[in-house]
């Protein structure tokens, strides 16, 4: 990657090819972040990082554990439903191409099932609502969507509207509304993206080292 010379190392060892666990992979991200690296998709505020970085979980085997187990083809998810679980998928895939790749999907499961109760609602939440502006514009399911409807999707739902942060007319509320849900939808997705090993590599790891400033998501401009 141009310009991965003039990267500040923070940490190396790691042989290239060298299989890193999920645990690893998200300490390396933390050790990257707590130097103040710009974040490519989402807030670093999201909930999804203040999980990742807690100590409960970093020492919790039972969910990284399950995340040495993603890519296995019996598994299946802890909290979400398998109809959660297939819409979320869709959705992570049309945000952040790779994230099936990635079993993006896979991972949420576990963080979210020793999530806050307050964090779990709202996620729910989020996904429900995203599922149901598909039927209301398609009047099909997000996973049943072509790509063109997907993205038309999303990109509506990725525009802040101007009453997003004032109240508006009714019509307005709902614009806001489904806008907050696509933005918690994609602090989850970019967190559980981000801390594997494709979206590692993504962000300039190259196995051997992890630098303390990221060069930035390659993925084109869009609704992501």
């Amino acid at each position: 990657m141009d310009g991965e010379k003039d990267l500040e190392v923070i940490e190396s060892g790691t042989s290239e090819g060298a299989q890193l666990t999920r645990r690893a992979m998200v300490q390396r991200l933390l050790a990257g972040m707590s130097t103040g690296a710009a974040w490519p998709l989402g807030a670093s505020s999201h909930p999804v990082f203040e999980l990742l970085k807690s100590d409960a979980l970093l020492r919790n085997d039972a969910v990284f554990d399950r995340a040495e187990q993603l890519g296995q083809a019996n598994w299946k998810p802890v909290f979400l439903t398998s109809q959660q679980h297939e819409l979320l998928t869709a959705v992570a895939e049309s945000m952040v191409p790779g994230s099936t790749r990635a079993h993006v999907s896979r991972f949420i499961d576990p963080l979210l099932s020793v999530d806050q109760t307050e964090n779990q609602r709202k996620f729910a939440k989020s996904l429900t609502e995203l599922g149901a502006e598909a039927r209301k514009q398609f009047k099909k399911s997000f996973p049943a969507l072509d790509e063109k409807q997907r993205n038309t999707l999303l990109t509506d739902a990725s525009t802040m509207p101007k009453t997003a942060k004032a109240p508006g007319t009714e019509a307005e509320d709902k614009e806001a509304a489904l806008y907050a849900h696509f933005e918690n939808l994609k602090g989850w997705i970019s967190g559980a993206y981000y801390s594997s090993e494709v979206g590692m590599r993504e962000l300039g790891w190259t196995g051997d080292y992890a630098f303390a400033a990221f060069p930035g998501c390659t993925h084109p401009e869009g609704h992501h």
